[in-house]
């Protein structure tokens, strides 16, 4: 009984009996849930019916209903500034959804992808800005590191160890899986390492970019569940990136040289006067898609990610609305923790420029406000629990003496 299963197969698209969730039999033919479904949409469009319900829910997707003003305004709750960023995310995200949702319509064109890169500093909340998303969609998200990844056939991981990563997130559910939201870090340590022809492949730059060109335009991939290298005999499930919405993000270090290279590289008469008076913070707010062919990505690489945004760098007043303002903020995450040991923490006003302070010193974004509210609240958080004391306020003078002498101070400046 086994060997005529095994020999079953869909008389429309050719999946065998393993490879579908049902297949229906008929006098001489089968068909598989797949077709059956394609079927449905394709009758829908024909006939110009609307189906009775959302195709998203049909297919057990997320269902969308949000407009670019209520994303933005979502966003706004746990990120502050970067109103360049939000509102393009927002429009993006929205058209790539609504793209997912619509049924298809008789000589209708059809909508290409939106990826996106982000361009940014390191802590200025890329990766917090596509989690967050992730979070109100409630579809699977993951972030991958690009410098892990290398060209097939070399030490490293696949390209395709991506989507295993996103199916992992989806619990092995292959229909959210191919809806899901793909974080890709540190896009720009991929780029090609120079334009002088080698000897030697750049495995980890240019192969890596051509390898991504496939996933991110959309196809059906062949993926291992369980990485492709160290299970050579497993099963691979196929998986459709059409749907999938790929999000870049780096810190693209130099790239503002490139940009103030090609503002200032044609100016005529008066213009470069006020060129020069752009400050480098504003540089980015410039950024096109050719000083990223000038970093180092590969035009194909670039088509494929057509929505180019930046994250401005954060200032005195951005770094202390993060520590106290989102519904996600810093202190109040702290203040969460003391509290579960039944702990009043509360810190005096002057506490918080100190923090700031410190966390501009030493450049590292928002993530430099965790490292300084570490140092400062390391030996209480050891003590706290089960300590007599039920409140608990920190000074400015306790604050620098944890700071001088913790390994913060250590480290050199950053110049």
């Amino acid at each position: 009984m086994s060997d005529n299963n095994s020999v079953i197969h869909c008389s429309f698209c050719g999946r065998n009996k393993d490879e579908v969730d049902m297949m229906i039999a008929g006098m001489d033919s089968h068909i598989c849930d797949k077709c059956v479904s394609q079927a449905g949409d394709i009758l829908h469009a024909e006939l110009g019916e609307q189906p009775q319900s959302n195709p998203l829910e049909i297919a057990g997707k997320p269902e969308f209903n949000y407009t670019p003003a209520q994303i933005k305004a979502h966003l706004d709750e746990y990120i502050i500034g970067q109103e360049a960023a939000k509102r393009t995310l927002s429009v993006a995200v929205y058209n790539h959804y609504k793209r997912i949702g619509t049924v298809p319509v008789k000589d209708a064109p059809e909508i290409d992808k939106s990826n996106i890169v982000l361009v940014g500093n390191t802590g200025t909340g890329k990766t917090l800005l596509a989690s967050t998303i992730a979070k109100m969609l409630n579809v699977p998200f993951t972030i991958v590191d690009a410098t892990v990844l290398t060209e097939a056939g070399y030490v490293g991981e696949d390209v395709e160890s991506i989507l295993t990563r996103l199916l992992q997130a989806a619990d092995y559910d292959l229909t959210k899986a191919e809806v899901g939201i793909v974080f890709i870090d540190e896009i720009d340590k991929i780029a090609r390492k120079g334009d002088n022809p080698s000897i030697t492949r750049d495995v980890s730059g240019e192969g890596v970019q051509q390898g991504l060109l496939k996933l991110l335009e959309g196809s059906k991939v062949n993926v291992p569940p369980k990485g492709g290298r160290k299970h050579p005999d497993q099963k691979y499930i196929e998986v459709n990136t059409k749907n999938i919405l790929f999000i870049a993000g780096g810190a693209f270090v130099g790239i503002e040289k490139k940009i103030s290279g090609r503002l200032n590289s044609s100016t005529l008469g008066y213009s470069k006067e006020v060129r020069d008076h752009i400050e480098d913070e504003d540089l980015l707010s410039y950024i096109t898609p050719s000083d990223l062919k000038s970093f180092g990505l590969i035009p194909e690489l670039i088509g494929r990610m057509p929505i180019v945004t930046f994250m401005s760098p954060l200032d005195r007043d951005a770094l202390q609305a993060i520590l106290t303002l989102p519904k996600n903020a810093l202190i109040k995450q702290y203040q969460h923790l003391f509290h579960m040991d039944g702990i009043a923490l509360t810190f005096e006003e002057k506490v918080f420029d100190y923090i700031v302070d410190v966390a501009l010193e030493y450049k590292l974004g928002a993530r430099g406000l965790r490292s300084v509210c570490e140092a400062i609240l390391n030996d209480h958080m050891f003590n706290a629990p089960g300590a007599e004391h039920k409140e608990l306020v920190i000074t400015l003078d306790y604050a620098k003496s944890q700071i001088e002498r913790s390994s913060l101070r250590k480290l050199k400046r950053v110049v």
